[in-house]
């Protein structure tokens, strides 16, 4: 299995420095971390005769081959977990204890792919191809000079917990991975990336340890990320959002208990793990939003064919979904139908435009900053809902539009330019004001932590520079137009 490349935002606004190459990953390719040529043996070959090759290379790990196919690994931790401690023969063959089909990144991804599946999947060991050659093998500690390395080790730490409260420990240590990041000048896109594969490995220990309370699931289930955990767009301040889609045997007499208990064991791990309630109950913890695939079809199509005000809102969030732990599956095939039903559905199109143009950039009659008026946070601009939300939900409608399935914001973006919903000068413009946008507030955010105080999405203008206020007014100016343009294409 693999992930897809990802491509690194064009921005010259927050992205890492020249001299900062250890947090460089999205431009160092993995090509050039491999260190040394692969360590390969036939499936046949002894425990035995592997620990020996292992120990006489100084490696950590073997991949597995068979007529240059790559077909598993074995590493250091499967000689002590599945032979030592269980008192395995030796003789037996590598593959009674590889990890089969495993995970791999190509030779040409960026280094940040191999981090990121690192971090969700909770693995040190990685195999590079090249095509189907196998190319090597990188592991978490050929990354160890990347600074942003420490979220592999968080996230190797979150597995190893066995209780609540030692998720509780691991999750407080996110805010100090956002400064460090912030300090280092990451980007906001790999900031997000790299902050939601936390909160994907602690939401995925938490079903783990609820199936290990309460049994094997009765039927096939996925839990499903929403809103910016799905966009892998979040930062150290996030609610939840989120819901189970249950396979379509689902009975409510015969299972529904087991899956209430699940969910409101996972929702409450998450609140005390600081992801709190989310204010709208738009969780999986909830009846409604704990439904089999048909009943999930039907939400859907009744959105799409009658778009109401609460219609929506909920789409805005569950229009942005992604599988966390379960059976994929599930999700999938349900968002290729609700593609099917969105592309090129004009008046369903023209509500969401409509209802995106509720959020607009703070700016004034002269498109100058417009910061707000009255209120708890007068003299501040809403660097969420004014700006980074109306991006987010002008790339959502590009998608729904163009019948994309990409889920984080730049991605859409992108697609929407190669399917030619929007120019790709355009499409540019837009990612690169979401950049800036998302980067001030996580500098913002971690310059309110380093004080000691609750993170927010409120800037006060005079914390920045008279250049930062420029870009700001520029970036939100970018957003009006595009708002613009969309809304005489769908409104008119």
């Amino acid at each position: 299995m693999t992930i897809p490349p990802s491509e690194h935002p064009d921005t010259g606004t927050a992205g890492p420095t020249t001299g900062d190459a250890a947090l460089n990953l999205m431009n160092t390719p993995v090509r050039s971390l491999i260190k040394r040529a692969p360590i390969t043996l036939p499936p046949h070959t002894s425990i035995r005769a592997a620990a020996q090759l292992m120990s006489e290379q100084r490696v950590s790990s073997v991949l597995i081959v068979e007529q240059d196919h790559l077909f598993g690994l074995i590493t250091d931790r499967d000689l002590r977990n599945r032979v030592i401690a269980a008192g395995m023969d030796t003789q037996r063959p590598i593959m009674d204890i590889a990890t089969l089909a495993p995970f791999f990144v190509n030779v040409n991804d960026p280094a940040f792919n191999a981090l990121l599946l690192m971090a969700r999947h909770n693995i040190h060991h990685v195999p590079v191809l090249d095509g189907q050659r196998i190319a090597g093998m990188i592991t978490a500690t050929d990354l160890t000079e990347q600074h942003s390395t420490s979220a592999v080790y968080l996230a190797g730490d979150i597995y190893k917990q066995t209780e609540v409260q030692g998720l509780q420990r691991a999750s407080a240590r996110i805010k100090a991975l956002q400064q460090s990041l912030a300090a280092a000048d990451a980007t906001a896109y790999n900031t997000g990336h790299i902050i939601t594969a936390i909160t994907d490995a602690i939401t995925t220990r938490l079903l783990q340890l609820g199936e290990a309370k309460l049994g094997p699931a009765p039927v096939d289930y996925v839990w499903v990320a929403a809103g910016s955990q799905a966009r892998s767009e979040q930062t150290a301040k996030s609610d939840q959002d989120n819901c189970l889609v249950l396979d379509d045997a689902f009975d409510e007499t015969r299972h529904g208990a087991y899956f209430r208990e699940l969910t409101r064991f996972v929702c409450g791990g998450l609140d005390a793990c600081g992801y709190v309630y989310c204010p709208g109950e738009m969780m999986a913890m909830t009846d409604a939003w704990r439904q089999p695939r048909a009943q999930w079809a039907e939400y859907f199509r009744r959105w799409t064919s009658e778009p109401e005000p609460k219609a929506l809102m909920l789409t805005c969030v569950f229009f942005d979904l992604r599988a966390i732990h379960g059976t994929a599956s599930l999700l999938d095939d349900l968002r290729r139908d609700v593609l099917q039903h969105t592309r090129g559905n004009t008046l369903f199109l023209a509500h969401m435009v409509g209802n995106a143009l509720t959020h607009q950039p703070p700016l004034g009659f002269f498109k100058g900053l417009a910061p707000a008026r009255s209120g708890e946070h007068k003299g501040t601009i809403d660097l969420k809902h004014n700006g980074v939300v109306p991006v987010v939900d002008l790339a959502r409608v590009y998608a729904l539009a163009g019948g994309h399935s990409e889920v984080n914001t730049h991605d859409r973006l992108l697609s929407a330019a190669d399917g030619g919903d929007i120019s790709a000068q355009s499409a540019r413009d837009l990612r690169d004001a979401l950049e800036f946008l998302a980067a001030l507030r996580i500098q913002h955010q971690s310059r309110q932590m380093a004080l000691g105080q609750a993170p927010d999405n409120f800037l006060d203008p005079a914390e920045i520079s008279n250049f930062e206020r420029t870009q700001l007014r520029d970036a939100f100016q970018v957003v009006q137009t595009l708002q613009s343009v969309l809304s005489s294409r769908y409104t008119h």
